[in-house]
């Protein structure tokens, strides 16, 4: 009895550890799986390529992924975009993404999509008349909108924002972590828009405190100037953006100015001009040069606007905080024409700036009117005229995204627009949110048209991840 009580016990020690076996077996072969690509979709479509895009697999081992087109494995891929290429014109083709892990485990299919190419004459069609420039902020990658997401077909220049200016007054990279990946992301969307222009912007509101003395001497403009040149080519970049907040005055408390930047700017733009043109000889290839300008007219005397225009390819009015949490009363960020309300403040428009600038022989088709893809939240506003003009205790800026996703359409919230001043805004009783919305955007669009503008330019584009604002824009440009 002892020995077949023995062997029962031993038998079922076995047996124990055969099922824990089996389900640890069975549990990494099946449960280890990678999950599941999410979010299929194309960001372009032309009438011989589909670009797709897709969300990681949420396993932290995926290695790549498997692209399937009708149903048949078309080819591997470790990034989260693919384009598709040497398809035929007005064809509808299906598409599913599957992940793979690094030990070969490979998930099960993603959603199917279906996507047609266009016909063979309907880029033509859908080209934009004018400039459509997008700024793309660096630090956007740290919060996943990465330089593959955005919508290149409806761009045709970004700006890459920022670089700095080094303690010896050079061009520097500003995130210098993330900036060159992103700027290997941003050429390869040439892929999807072989005529997209690609350029650095330098300064910006944060970094503009060295820019008077890099103007300030003919061997300081010589300096930055060459410093530039070095930039692009490293980079495989096509032009410099200067977005010098600004010459003379005004700016950060800490920024140097100098009564002689107004001139000394004119005289840095010649020299960068001239640096650029030796090299697209070398190059054999065409590099831009452009500036953001004020959209106040206080700024624009600051600057040689009858003169500087010769060096530039366009000039990009930054026409939004136009009003802001800098005021003592609630008022509209861009409004496009000035209204004839009573206000207790200071009026300026897009419409003003735009008159500004002309008024001192600026060419109409080099000037780009500033489109921001953000507004403002105003809260402890009194209520009264719908919040319009009215005090408030604090107040911050707002994307697009989330106006959308967090106000728009939300109980409580009322949606006004200016008949004058062409744009929206939210009122809740104590909470007013001034913005831009795809009407107003569309408004503006017209304007630029009708006015014969050069074209518009966005600040900035991870407000709007969605592309309702971006394709309002695209649209009413056409």
């Amino acid at each position: 009895m002892k020995i077949i009580h023995k062997t029962l016990t031993v038998f079922t020690v076995l047996l124990a550890a055969l099922i824990v076996f089996s389900c640890t077996l069975n549990n990494y072969s099946f449960a280890a799986k990678p999950t599941i690509p999410t979010d299929l979709k194309s960001i372009a479509v032309t009438d011989t390529s589909i670009t797709l895009s897709w969300d990681y697999s949420a396993s932290s081992n995926v290695k790549s992924y498997y692209i399937y087109m009708n149903n048949t494995y078309l080819i591997s891929t470790n990034t989260t975009t693919y384009t598709v290429t040497d398809l035929n014109p007005s064809t509808a083709y299906n598409f599913y993404i599957k992940a793979v892990d690094t030990r070969g485990k490979i998930s099960k299919s993603s959603d199917v999509i279906t996507v047609t190419t266009s016909s063979s004459t309907s880029l033509a069609n859908q080209a934009l008349s004018k400039k459509v420039v997008g700024y793309y902020a660096a630090w956007s990658s740290y919060s996943g909108y990465t330089p593959d997401k955005i919508d290149v077909s409806k761009l045709t220049h970004i700006n890459y924002a920022f670089a700095n200016i080094s303690s010896d007054l050079k061009i520097s990279l500003g995130y210098p972590d993330i900036d060159p990946y992103n700027f290997q992301l941003l050429n390869e969307q040439k892929k999807i828009n072989p005529n997209l222009k690609i350029l650095i912007s330098v300064g910006g509101w944060t970094w503009s405190d060295k820019f008077s003395d890099a103007a300030f001497s003919e061997t300081s403009r010589t300096n930055f100037a060459n410093s530039c040149i070095d930039f692009i080519t490293t980079y495989g970049l096509d032009g410099i953006d200067i977005d010098w907040e600004y010459p003379v005055s005004g700016g950060l408390p800490t920024n140097v100015n100098r009564p002689e930047d107004k001139h000394n700017f004119t005289l840095l733009l010649k020299e960068i001009r001239e640096k650029l043109d030796e090299r697209e000889t070398i190059d054999q290839k065409d590099y831009l040069l452009t500036i953001a300008g004020s959209a106040y007219s206080s700024a624009i005397n600051n600057m040689e606007l009858s003169l500087i225009h010769e060096y530039l390819d366009y000039a990009m009015i930054m026409t939004y905080d136009i009003h802001g949490t800098w005021d003592s009363y609630t008022d509209f960020n861009s409004p496009l024409y000035t209204n004839n309300d009573d206000s207790p403040q200071y009026k300026w428009s897009v419409d003003s700036s735009v008159n500004a600038w002309l008024s001192t022989s600026f060419p109409k088709d080099k000037l780009i009117i500033g489109i921001p893809f953000y507004g403002y939240i105003y809260s402890s506003v009194n209520n009264i005229n719908n919040g319009l003009y009215q005090t408030f205790s604090g107040a911050n800026s707002i994307g697009y995204n989330t106006i959308l996703t967090k106000y728009l359409n939300t109980p409580g919230f009322s949606k006004y627009f200016h008949s004058q001043s062409m744009v929206p805004w939210l009122f809740n009783g104590s909470i007013f949110i001034t913005y831009d919305d795809p009407q107003s955007i569309k408004i503006k669009a017209n304007y630029i048209k009708e006015k014969d503008l050069g074209g518009a330019m966005i600040w900035e584009l991870s407000q709007d991840s969605n592309n309702i604002l971006l394709n309002a824009l695209s649209e009413g440009l056409k």
